[in-house]
């Protein structure tokens, strides 16, 4: 078994850090291409654009993640 195992205190943290990743890179792709087209600079402008609006989206899902969860949780039943 090679895979990497990181203790489960750290779920929200990897939790927060992937789907931040995920969203900033399918969001700012959206955005770019819609706003400019598809053009020869596209990719490395979507690279900056990812890497300066990451660590806003990873603080933003960290904080409003249990928020949301709880949110859903009232509003749902088992």
């Amino acid at each position: 078994k090679n895979t990497m195992q990181i203790p489960s205190r750290f779920a929200p943290l990897l939790f927060s850090a992937l789907l931040s990743a995920i969203m900033v890179a399918i969001v700012s792709a959206f955005v770019l291409i819609m706003a400019q087209g598809v053009h020869p600079g596209l990719p490395a402008q979507w690279v900056r654009s990812c890497l300066t609006t990451w660590p806003v989206e990873f603080r933003s899902v960290f904080v409003v993640a249990p928020l949301v969860r709880q949110k859903v949780a009232r509003m749902t039943t088992r």
